[in-house]
């Protein structure tokens, strides 16, 4: 019998995402990330598929696909929840310096440590290989945080975006300085990031007049067909394509403040938030699918060996270490004291894999483990699961805490007449 025939294929895909269901279902009762439940999933069924066949088919080629539109939309999910408010300038700002300078010192650190410790490697392909380790995961975050106080929430949405964004502008700007004719510098660099946001603009409010005359009920896989599209058309061109995706998810969740003043006549209000309330469902369920899809494809793919090497072992928990030392003066000095369970959630994931894979031919180093990649993402994915169980056992104690206090100090009242006459 043919494991990989058309209906075994759509069995398999349909109990995997129904598995994924119920594992966030789990994921909210235990704090457990679904993620690493899904990588777990892919694992056994990798070891499941190698009992029946050894001719496993390359994943490697859907991975990417599959990452760039989980990306896609994990980055438009997260846009279209920002609401852009006066009170929420610090906030924003403060969340963009903190994934910054986080992104900036743990790829230095991460750089240093790869430098050292692995043979061949050069500086320049350290960075490169130290950035997709230093990029937080929105994948794993944004579902995680759901169960947080509403700031400590924002704040995680925000850091987690922005890393996304700034590492992967970063990791191309990398990438760009191996081939000096088509290293443009800092200042080429900062032009492209301009024109940039100039198209994103543009795009965006093109798009919203338009789509808001379409009177068709099929519009919304058009519409996301044209993000892609931008975005694929922006990635040719050599644009930081994420922030157009970005953009257009800000422009939409925050529409009156952007047709303010003369442009509010090219906004038909009403159809145009009925388009960003359908546009958030669809976004949610494809960015679930795909997010499941690739994790699970990720699990099929890696090499478990490599987790028990020692070498592997040592890099990886350095690496571990240097993240949460730089998060930890960070949060620190922008933050204060309540830095609790922020601190611990740091996770790497889908954009880590995402850029490993994006790696030129050039700058890849033999000696590289791909099993450093693993233990990180696993090690920050179960650090992050102990911080959010402890920190949901102490929120829980003090609202217990709490209740009994009151119940202790409630004074007690004589009965009065009207009580006597009621019994």
């Amino acid at each position: 019998m043919e494991i990989f025939s058309s209906y075994n294929v759509i069995i398999g895909v349909s109990l995997i995402i129904i598995l994924s269901f119920l594992f966030n279902g789990v994921s909210k009762k235990t704090n457990i990330p679904a993620v690493l439940m899904l990588i777990i999933l892919g694992v056994v069924l990798q070891y499941g598929l190698g009992y029946f066949t050894e001719d496993l088919p390359n994943f490697l080629p859907m991975l990417e696909i599959i990452g760039i539109v989980g990306l896609i939309m994990i980055v438009l999910e997260a846009a279209l929840e920002l609401e852009l408010k006066r009170e929420k300038l610090m906030p924003i700002l403060k969340s963009m310096l903190i994934a910054i300078v986080g992104l900036v010192g743990s790829a230095w650190a991460a750089a240093l440590i790869l430098y050292q410790f692995i043979p061949e490697m050069t500086m320049h392909s350290a960075w490169l290989y130290a950035t997709p380790l230093s990029i937080l995961s929105s994948a794993i975050i944004i579902p995680s945080v759901t169960g947080l106080r509403e700031d400590k929430k924002e704040f995680h949405i925000y850091e987690s975006t922005f890393s996304d964004i700034i590492g992967i502008m970063m990791f191309y700007f990398l990438v760009g300085k191996l081939n000096p004719a088509e290293d443009t510098g800092a200042v080429g660099f900062a032009g492209n990031l301009i024109v940039t946001i100039l198209i994103s603009l543009v795009a965006s409010y093109a798009i919203i007049m338009i789509f808001q005359k379409i009177k068709s009920q099929a519009k919304l896989f058009l519409l996301i067909a044209v993000l892609l599209l931008l975005y694929a058309l922006g990635k040719k061109m050599h644009l930081s394509s994420l922030i157009i995706i970005l953009i257009f998810g800000l422009v939409i969740a925050n529409m009156k403040l952007f047709f303010s003043g003369k442009l509010s006549k090219f906004l038909d209000y009403q159809k145009a938030h009925q388009i960003y309330h359908e546009l958030h469902i669809i976004t949610l369920e494809t960015a679930f699918v795909v997010r499941t899809l690739f994790f699970v494809i990720f699990g099929l793919t890696i090499v478990v060996a490599s987790l028990f090497n020692f070498d592997v072992a040592m890099i990886s928990l350095m690496i571990i270490a240097s993240i949460y030392a730089i998060r930890f003066v960070l949060l620190r000095i922008f933050i204060g004291t309540d830095i609790l369970p922020q601190l611990f959630i740091a996770p790497r994931g889908l954009i880590t894999v995402l850029l490993f894979y994006a790696i030129p031919v050039e700058a890849q180093i033999a000696t590289f483990e791909p099993g450093i990649l693993l233990f990180v993402i696993i090690g920050t994915s179960l650090i992050m699961t102990g911080a959010m169980i402890y920190d949901k056992k102490r929120a829980g104690s003090a609202i217990k805490t709490a209740n009994q206090v009151k119940v202790g100090t409630t004074k007690w009242k004589a009965p009065t007449i009207d009580d006597v006459t009621e019994n």
